[in-house]
């Protein structure tokens, strides 16, 4: 089935807008088109078997045995309708279309009136109703053709795709959120799988793949689909969860049309409510939302972070606010299934970030501590940059992390793979989408399976040092990634003076304030203004004379010298070195960070780098910490040298020549 299909039946539904134009507004039309498009396709799968369940339904209706199991078996699917009605019947009864179609849909299953009620459909019955359009809406869907020999599962999902990008088109939602392209995905599973394709060959192969922000479940189609293609009689499983009701509703009857449990998506927000409490799994994916704060659930997550830890899914660390990405990775990486003494089991984990999780945090913030626990668990098998303007909401560069916990533990290789310049410009853009992985069909570049390839041999040259490292990979070492930050202290140098400045931070100093005769003590001071001395002893000396010589007592406590050190001393870099029980004092001013390589030695660091600029400085061991980032692009860059002068010189030549010829133009 081609996309030009896919186009013409999405048109095809995307017509009711036309009827519901004045009645609704543009960014309601979902909640009427997306539950016709579910109804009629559940419609379309369950024909062939409809007559057969309406008259075993009818055999049953008095009978005290439970008839489910019965009817799924007559009906070949996980659900079924025992109605007699269709919508082409319904609409052929305009005055009864309401009273009707509520019958239709109560005849379904419950797991498949769970799905419509989700949309909210009842409601939208009455309200399409009132408006006079209901018989309208089920005329216009009667004539939809998506019978499953016409419309296979997999291209079910394009259809439903396009729809709500187009509904978060015209209500400025963010279509991104609900759904990822499907080359994207193709590529994601292609990248995830490939290593486990003899294991997923042997006879018997079962599998479960999950993923936790599932949308409609383009994710999980793909991963079954390809697993099925290696071996068209292993067993997949597929589980997910999702937050959006309507994406929910629409991965979960695309799961009971294919004879999957739809029990196994689960509905709600990942992280307050995890829908597969102590489950594992094989596979698990994810393009989580870029950028999302997680304020809602934030009392769950740091309440679980704080009284679980390790044991619970966020015991790594917590980033900041507004961006819950690693939480997501959390999340999976709690779900990989253990690895076996015999070396059997484990996980593979896909996730789409953008640049922000590679980077983002300083050495001891939550994400530095989320990255440093997942490569000191070695558990990072490679990070893919993929070009930019690939997803429908955003134009940023993106980024595949592949993690795994089937690494030897002597194999603590990372690769990098830069697949940036992997794209073809798109006819038509879609929203922030304007190119597109080319698959290698209908004459276009084989980028998928280019990158695919890459793949395969950047892990070989990781595993074996005789292989040779394909460009555009470069390998690395867990601890490459890690880096000390230390704190550089400089002596805090300070000259004393009374100036108009220094007296009035002097008076302004709360344990001056609190004196019973501050005023006074400030005029004495005042005296000496124009003063200046090099050492703190001789400046409090002739302070103090001032003061006594004045009539006044001269105040003691710490906290009155602090405050007098501090108003009266003024920095400066050939002054006296102020010290804290022999030791020099640092200045907070001076203070700066550094960073250096895991394992290399911070005092030498010190020598080479700081000393031949400031001699004095040292470094505070207390304040040092150990951070984690993947500078993805510093490792990728490649310097270009700019244009000799010359050759700029000709063009701004030839740029004002044009523009005078221009400007002659314009004056004749």
């Amino acid at each position: 089935m081609n996309s030009s299909k896919h186009t013409e039946l999405a048109n095809h539904a995307w017509s009711v807008a036309d009827l519901l134009r004045g009645d609704y507004k543009q960014s309601d039309y979902g909640k009427v088109i997306l539950p016709f498009t579910v109804l009629r396709r559940l419609e379309c799968v369950l024909e062939p078997t409809r007559d057969k369940v309406a008259a075993l339904a009818i055999q049953y209706k008095d009978s005290d045995i439970e008839p489910d199991g019965f009817l799924r078996r007559a009906s070949g699917h996980s659900f079924y309708n025992t109605s007699t009605l269709n919508l082409k019947k319904i609409a052929a009864d305009p005055q009864n279309a309401a009273k009707n179609l509520q019958v239709y849909v109560g005849a379904f299953s419950e797991n498949a009136r769970g799905v419509l009620d989700r949309f909210d459909f009842p409601q939208q019955i009455k309200r399409l109703d009132s408006a006079g359009l209901l018989y309208k809406v089920i005329g216009r869907f009667t004539d939809l053709e998506l019978h499953p020999e016409v419309v296979p599962n997999h291209n079910m999902g394009y259809i439903f795709e396009e729809l709500i990008r187009r509904f978060s088109e015209q209500s400025n939602e963010t279509a991104g959120e609900h759904f990822t392209p499907r080359e994207v995905i193709k590529l994601m599973v292609n990248l995830l799988i490939a290593p486990d394709g003899d294991a997923l060959s042997l006879p018997g192969a079962v599998r479960t793949v999950m993923d936790p922000a599932c949308g409609t479940g383009g994710m999980l189609s793909a991963a079954e689909d390809h697993i099925l293609s290696l071996n068209p009689d292993a067993t997949v499983e597929v589980y997910g969860q999702e937050l959006n009701p309507e994406s929910w509703a629409i991965c979960r009857s695309d799961l009971m049309i294919k004879g999957q449990d739809p029990e196994n998506i689960a509905f709600g927000n990942s992280f307050s409510d995890d829908g597969h409490t102590r489950r594992k799994f094989d596979y698990l994916l994810a393009n989580p939302p870029f950028g999302v704060d997680w304020k809602k659930v934030k009392e769950e997550v740091e309440r679980e972070h704080d009284s679980l830890g390790e044991v619970g899914r966020f015991g790594a660390g917590l980033p900041r606010i507004n961006d819950g990405s690693l939480l997501f990775l959390q999340h999976m990486i709690s779900k990989m299934k253990p690895v076996d003494v015999n070396g059997g089991g484990g996980s593979r984990i896909a996730i789409v970030f953008n640049g922000s999780p590679l980077f983002s945090g300083a050495a001891g913030s939550g994400e530095s501590e989320i990255r440093r626990w997942i490569l000191e668990n070695n558990w990072l098998e490679a990070i893919v940059a993929l070009p930019d303007q690939l997803f429908y909401n955003t134009g940023i560069s993106t980024y595949f992390w592949i993690l795994t916990n089937r690494k030897r533990t002597d194999d603590t290789k990372v690769v990098l793979l830069d697949a940036r310049d992997q794209w073809t410009k798109m006819r038509k853009s879609l929203g922030d989408k304007r190119k597109e992985l080319g698959d290698g069909k209908n004459g276009k570049p084989g980028h998928i399976g280019d990158i695919t390839r890459l793949y395969g041999e950047a892990l070989a040259a990781a595993n074996d040092p005789h292989q040779p490292v394909p460009d555009k990979v470069k390998v690395f070492d867990t601890k490459d990634f890690g880096y000390q930050r230390i704190t550089v202290e400089r002596p805090l140098k300070l000259r004393f003076e009374v100036t108009e400045e220094t007296l009035t931070a002097l008076a302004a100093a709360k344990p001056v304030e609190k004196l019973a005769d501050s005023e006074e003590f400030v005029a004495a001071v005042r005296t000496l203004l124009g003063t200046s001395w090099a050492t703190r002893s001789e400046c409090f000396v002739a302070l103090k004379d001032a003061v006594v010589a004045a009539g006044y007592l001269w105040p003691t406590g710490a906290p009155f010298a602090k405050a007098l050190r501090d108003t009266v001393g003024v920095r400066d870099p050939e002054g006296e070195v102020q010290l804290i029980k022999g030791q020099p004092e640092p200045d907070a001013e001076l203070r700066d960070y550094e960073n250096v390589p895991l394992g290399g030695d911070v005092e030498e660091y010190l020598k080479r780098e700081v000393h031949p600029h400031v001699p004095d400085a040292w470094i505070d061991h207390s304040k040092t910490k150990i951070g984690y980032e993947v500078p993805f692009t510093r490792h990728f860059y490649v310097y270009e040298p700019p244009r000799p002068l010359a050759e700029i010189d000709a063009k701004l030549k030839a740029l004002e020549a044009e523009i005078q010829a221009l400007l002659g133009e314009v004056t004749e």
